[in-house]
């Protein structure tokens, strides 16, 4: 019987039982926590016997791993990113590597997006504050500004990117700039919005949104350069990952006024604590990583690994496959194209 290791998931299966029951039919399934900074090799040994793995956003699966692990057939991302992924180690190891499909995610990641958004624009959480604070009559203090007529730059025009840049054009009535060099102009037409180079963004937006994958190139994407280019007082918001904002520069930004608030549901090098210089700020809004924390997104992300993971029991070709080059290599596990 195949053997299927559920990492640092706790989520897995808790909204879609019958997914969950439907991959434990055909496969033994254990749940298993460990530390996020494990070891290659200490991680090699401690998946060893296991065929299919769900894995979190943490830990990092690097060459080490694959290198001293000769049983895992596949990793399947329970999200859409695969930074902690050596998806060129795993390849060279015939190891296949999926992800959860990006339209899985897409209303919630985006939802939450304009939310953090909204909170950060209208100080909710400043207000909610007051109010628990027994100081009614500061509410005076807490001006915000109206979303309709000012600029919205989203960076990333994909799935949720794109869902992102509807809703503020056909909901709020903004004026939406987009940032993608793998998204045509009329692609991006289509989500309300209108492509023009990185400067032409960072200088006229209101509202930045980042919705990019990290890779080599992304990371710190937006860093000092970047933010001296920015509108004075500009909401930055970032649903993404982490590491494609500069941590220190955007303290930076924040401190000189450049930034008039952040609100993210990432940050680099989470899960951080309550001593982090980010919350030192009233004007910024931190939440736990929650993008995907609907039930519907939750359901949809088990029924894609559920379904990947069953995909190549029978020998297919699962969707999500980000290494398809694995297949021509030659992977552990034979598939039919």
């Amino acid at each position: 019987m195949y053997r299927v290791a559920v990492v640092n998931s706790r989520s897995f299966g808790a909204y879609a039982g019958d997914f969950l029951g439907k991959l434990e039919a055909t496969a033994h399934v254990d749940r298993i926590f460990l530390d996020k900074d494990i070891g290659g090799k200490e991680l090699a040994e401690r998946l060893r016997g296991y065929h299919f793995v769900i894995a979190s956003v943490t830990p990092f699966y690097g060459r080490e791993f694959f290198e001293n692990n000769a049983d895992v057939l596949m990793i399947a991302r329970h999200g859409v990113g695969v930074d902690n992924v050596d998806v060129k180690a795993a390849t060279e190891h015939g190891v296949l590597v999926t992800r959860v499909p990006g339209y899985k995610l897409r209303e919630a990641v985006a939802e939450l997006s304009v939310a953090l958004a909204l909170a950060a624009v209208r100080k909710l959480c400043a207000a909610s504050g007051k109010v628990r604070e027994g100081k009614w009559k500061e509410r005076g203090k807490l001006v915000g500004f109206n979303i309709k007529g000012k600029t919205v730059g989203i960076l990333g025009l994909g799935n949720i990117g794109g869902r992102v840049a509807e809703i503020y054009r056909f909901g709020f009535g903004a004026d939406v700039l987009g940032y993608d060099p793998f998204v045509s102009p009329e692609e991006a037409e289509k989500h309300g919005a209108r492509l023009v180079s990185l400067d032409e963004l960072l200088e006229k937006s209101d509202i930045i949104s980042i919705h990019v994958p990290l890779t080599a190139k992304t990371r710190h994407m937006i860093g000092e350069k970047e933010f001296s280019k920015m509108k004075r007082g500009v909401v930055l918001v970032n649903a993404a990952r982490g590491a494609v904002v500069d941590t220190e520069a955007l303290i930076k930004a924040l401190s000189e006024g450049i930034v008039g608030a952040a609100a993210l549901d990432v940050v680099e090098g989470e899960p951080i604590d309550s001593s982090h210089p980010l919350l030192s700020f009233d004007n910024v809004i931190v939440t736990p990583h929650i993008g995907s924390n609907t039930v519907e997104a939750l359901r949809g992300m088990d029924e894609a690994n559920v379904e990947a993971i069953l995909s190549v029991m029978n020998g297919k070709v699962p969707e999500g496959l980000v290494n398809p080059e694995v297949l021509k290599r030659g992977a552990r596990v034979k598939l039919k194209r």
